[in-house]
């Protein structure tokens, strides 16, 4: 029975303290995305568990060992999402939008779920933003995406992380890649783990990505995707640098990096934190022109990023970013009596139909302890109300802030609430200045 109190391993909740955070965090991230042109997409949180066989790949980690995948009462094998890109594309390819006006450049916001270790910016359940940019070949797409991830992180408050880049090449100049790796692990495969020796004969590049320590060791000595590009995607690579040179995006290339995912073709970037330990990467994404046709679409080129919530909640506490504070409760109306109680519930529903952030007693209490409430959610303004109010029609508003206290007609209240808030702004700019 304690288990019924306790979260799920893996899991964390959101409290009303922090939600407002999240909130803005959220908010930025798709108001930057509408600088961009993408609209939010939102696909369903479980797919037929082949989508992300098809997509995510076999050989990587999250297929072999962290899909929540079971079988539904129909008998069909159900996976709940690990990552939001496959679902995104069967939704594009089902719905016709790549059949449409290409680029198609969505966005969305929302829960995955992988069987992992917990730890500090790791969870079973976590959530990402994300974009997706269908239909889009050419280097700038590429550089105008790294860019629009640029922008969340600044716009939240971000700017200690380091944007890392690198090219994989596409399938044809990955044969010759894919002979080097062999050729380089068979020679250290008695010191690989089972599940590379595994990864050596179906995807070489997936020892690149393993997290054991002695596979890791291995892997940093390996021959480098960068020696093994055609031409064209060498060429691809170096108009990529030259439009992120020309907005004055600052990166390194990091010939180690490969996500970890098979879908990704060509670009692949990271943008890394110091400040949230082992767990650095904040965002993650790249070009993966191969998944549409591999998932049954056209032969589309196309592109996106995930970005960790959680990740950059951690960066934000550690970098002790300056968040907005969460509104507050304009005005509490404290009352006495049954009379005052009703009077209150017709104002408080006037003064929200204006937009005012308004609350009275629900619970009861008494007078003081209804002020005390009023103080403990730190509301602007209080008017207390009993039948000497209502006989007489006036009332005391106090400036909980200033402890100013102001007669007002209680019919205006809604008029003369406005009033003192304006004043209150204007004093406070007064003060900045």
């Amino acid at each position: 029975m304690a288990e019924i109190n306790r979260a799920v391993k893996g899991t964390n909740d959101i409290l009303p303290a922090d939600s407002h955070n999240w909130q803005f965090v959220e908010g930025k991230m798709l108001e930057v995305a509408a600088l961009y042109g993408f609209k939010e997409i939102r696909v369903p949180v479980f797919e037929h568990t082949e989508v992300f066989l098809r997509s995510v790949g076999d050989t990587t980690d999250v297929v072999q060992k962290e899909m929540y995948t079971f079988d539904d009462k129909g008998g069909r094998s159900i996976t709940l999402r690990p990552e939001l890109t496959a679902g995104v594309i069967r939704s594009a390819i089902e719905n016709g939008l790549v059949n449409g006006a290409l680029p198609v450049k969505v966005c969305y916001i929302g829960g995955c779920y992988r069987y992992e270790k917990p730890q500090a910016g790791r969870l079973r359940e976590f959530h990402q933003f994300g974009v997706e940019c269908i239909g889009a070949a050419s280097p700038n797409a590429d550089a105008e995406v790294i860019a629009l991830a640029r922008q969340v992180l600044r716009s939240v408050g971000i700017e200690k992380i380091s944007l890392e880049i690198n090219s994989i090449g596409c399938p044809e100049c990955r044969k010759e890649y894919h002979k080097a790796l062999k050729e380089y692990f068979s020679a250290n495969i008695e010191a690989l783990c089972g599940t590379c020796k595994d990864r050596l004969e179906r995807n070489p590049m997936r020892i690149l990505d393993c997290k054991s320590p002695i596979c890791s060791e291995i892997a940093a000595k390996a021959p480098v995707v960068l020696d093994y590009l055609c031409d064209d995607c060498r060429e691809h690579f170096e108009q990529v640098k030259a439009h992120l040179n020309a907005q004055n995006i600052e990166f390194t290339v990091n010939p180690h990096i490969v996500r970890g995912l098979d879908y990704y073709t060509r670009t692949v970037f990271e943008f890394v934190s110091g400040d949230i330990g082992a767990q650095s990467t904040v965002c993650g994404g790249g070009r993966y022109d191969g998944l549409i046709s591999q998932m049954g679409g056209p032969k589309t080129a196309s592109l996106g990023f995930g970005m960790g919530i959680e990740r950059l909640m951690l960066v934000l506490e550690n970098q002790k970013a300056e968040l907005p504070e969460a509104p507050k409760t304009d005005l509490y109306i404290a009352t006495m009596g049954e009379k005052a109680a009703i009077k209150a519930t017709a104002l408080c529903a006037a003064l929200r139909d204006e937009g005012y952030k308004a609350e009275t007693d629900i619970c009861g209490r008494g007078l003081k302890a209804q002020m005390k409430y009023a103080d403990k959610i730190g509301a602007k303004f209080t008017l207390v109300l009993g039948d000497y109010e209502i006989e007489n029609g006036n009332g005391k508003l106090k400036d909980m802030t200033e402890g100013t206290v102001t007669d007002i007609k209680i019919d205006e209240v809604v008029e003369e609430l406005g009033e003192a808030i304006r004043l209150q702004i204007f004093k406070n700019i007064a003060e900045i200045m």
